[in-house]
């Protein structure tokens, strides 16, 4: 397991996942380069320390605006302002009010396809241009719990798994088969086909590892 957070564990600057992390913000930052500033962005999920890792400052005048649905643990930077929401209702925000929206492994969380629906098009709503991530559901290590294959099983199935060998983040901190199908039901990956459906006018980037699809992005907008 050590070897697979080795691996898998973005917050891990040493790490694979960081690293892939770190290039994809850096196409990431090469469109945002392109919009003319003062520019807002909303991260839809963010965090400041998302930010941080990346060691990212907004120019001066531009801010980013994090949306998420629990207070963060440190104030956010200079730049970042954090506001409490839900992704799937973003009814705060009026239309088109964001030059960009970017959201990193979040759609996955939101719930089942109608949620997942729902936050697409309020992202689709509040931006003129927006990029969206998400881990890839044919990639063989599933990136939450850190098993291959564990994401191609029955939801019971899989919450067995999960209450058995309290694998990965999502499933250390379960202690019965209750809150082991809750941590199997908050995660909802996507096949390519299914981000496209969500984001028709898209163009879908596919990041891939060994050949084979770890994450998707859409880009609309651009």
């Amino acid at each position: 397991m050590s070897l697979l957070r080795s691996v898998a564990d973005h917050r891990d600057q040493r790490s694979l996942a960081h690293r892939l992390r770190l290039r994809r913000f850096g196409r990431f930052l090469e469109l945002v380069a392109r919009v003319p500033a003062p520019w807002a962005m909303l991260d839809v999920g963010g965090t400041p320390d998302f930010w941080r890792r990346m060691r990212f400052v907004p120019p001066p005048g531009c801010r980013i605006v994090l949306l998420n649905r629990r207070r963060p643990d440190l104030d956010p930077d200079p730049g970042l302002e954090a506001v409490l929401g839900d992704a799937t209702d973003m009814s705060m925000f009026g239309d088109r009010c964001f030059d960009v929206v970017f959201s990193n492994s979040a759609i996955e969380h939101v719930g089942d396809r109608a949620a997942q629906e729902r936050m697409a098009a309020e992202v689709r709503r509040v931006g003129r241009r927006y990029v969206v991530q998400t881990p890839s559901y044919w990639f063989p290590l599933e990136p939450h719990f850190l098993l291959p294959g564990i994401q191609w099983l029955p939801a019971a199935a899989r919450a067995e798994v999960v209450f058995r060998l309290r694998p990965g983040w999502y499933g250390a901190g379960v202690r019965s088969r209750g809150e082991a199908r809750e941590a199997v039901d908050s995660i909802r990956l996507l096949r390519r086909w299914e981000l496209a459906r969500l984001f028709p006018e898209a163009r879908i980037g596919v990041e891939r590892l060994v050949g084979l699809p770890k994450s998707y992005v859409a880009y609309g907008g651009w």
